[in-house]
């Protein structure tokens, strides 16, 4: 039985959280949501569950497809701890 791979981060898993909950309030599928974003909808998919440390073009792009403001979609957001 295949597993699925965890979050890479708390932050990656909070932003795809983010990502989901907008795109339900929008009423769209992934393959609706990604064409509108101008990605494909496996990355988005990846995105939504924390498994791509995105660039900021595309959480721009996100935003952009999913009408939002970036900075909700990052608002609190911390980086991953370095120490070992």
């Amino acid at each position: 039985m295949p597993t699925t791979a965890p979050p890479l981060s708390d932050a990656t898993r909070v932003f795809g959280e983010r990502v989901v909950a907008r795109r339900n309030e929008l009423g769209l599928n992934q393959e609706r949501a990604a064409e509108a974003c101008g990605v494909h909808w496996t990355y988005l998919g990846q995105v939504e569950r924390g498994r791509r440390n995105i660039s900021l073009h595309n959480i721009l792009k996100i935003a952009q497809g999913l009408q939002v403001d970036p900075g909700e979609l990052v608002k609190g957001l911390l980086a991953p701890s370095t120490e070992s």
